[in-house]
């Protein structure tokens, strides 16, 4: 479902990722673990077409982006490219980007119209059953500003969605909520690994990525240390960095 080959990312004179290759099937549920910094964000960004990179392409169900220094590189094609990716691959960011003059229902309803041509009946038949999935049915009306951290997420998880994605990217979704609003957004995206959803998830919160995920991806200075199930790589990492990075986490050893 999503090929990424031989990626070249730099911003200036510094590199980031230099020739890294992942595949991603579908329906799978992969996590991205790794130090700040270490190209999480940057990686799920060049995937949904947000960051624009040098070398390499990346492929997802037959729509390929390609690096533009590379002699396949057609910058009128980019923009289509990135338009039919985008309908296929929705993103949940850490900052959740809700539009703060927009309702709850309104955040929703506004892409499946705009963009997927729905009538706004459906729409809204969707952003209400989509609502109650993530446990927020009675704040459809709530402006963002009324509600919390963890609310918000939610409905930026709810408006990722009403796109009938094919695959969702979690840019560290929890990074930016209270410790007490953390367990509602998981208990939200791990109902959603049962929908069969390609998942791909950037996250800080190991016990969580060990416990959902198919595959695991450690990630450091733009290269993968550690590719394998949770298994192998929570409990029998093979790269040293990868043993030092989890052993702060010392309840999932």
């Amino acid at each position: 479902m999503i090929k990424i080959n031989n990626l070249f990312k730099r911003y200036k004179e510094q590199p980031l990722f230099n020739g890294l290759s992942l595949d991603i099937t579908k329906g799978s549920i992969v996590a991205i673990i790794g130090p700040s910094g270490s190209g999480k964000s940057t990686l799920l960004r060049c995937i949904n077409g947000l960051v624009a990179f040098q070398g390499g392409y990346i492929s997802i169900n037959g729509y390929v982006l390609h690096g533009f220094n590379e002699q396949s590189y057609n910058k009128a094609d980019v923009e289509i490219t990135v338009k039919n990716i985008r309908k296929k691959v929705g993103m949940v960011f850490q900052q959740f980007n809700l539009f703060p003059h927009m309702t709850v229902i309104c955040n929703i309803t506004e892409a499946p119209i705009h963009v997927l041509g729905i009538s706004k009946a459906e729409a809204e038949s969707d952003a209400d059953s989509l609502l109650r999935k993530v446990y927020l049915e009675e704040k459809a009306y709530r402006y963002p500003d009324q509600l919390s951290g963890g609310e918000q997420q939610r409905v930026a998880i709810a408006r990722a969605m009403a796109m009938k994605p094919e695959i969702i990217l979690f840019d560290e979704p929890t990074s930016s909520l209270d410790p007490e609003m953390i367990d509602e957004v998981l208990s939200v995206i791990k109902e959603l690994t049962h929908e069969g959803i390609t998942i791909v998830i950037a996250t800080h919160e190991m016990g969580f990525a060990k416990d959902i995920s198919t595959e695991v991806v450690f990630l450091e200075k733009g290269k993968i240390v550690e590719h394998g199930s949770p298994k192998e790589v929570f409990c029998n990492p093979q790269s040293e960095r990868t043993k030092t990075f989890l052993s702060r986490f010392v309840k999932i050893q």
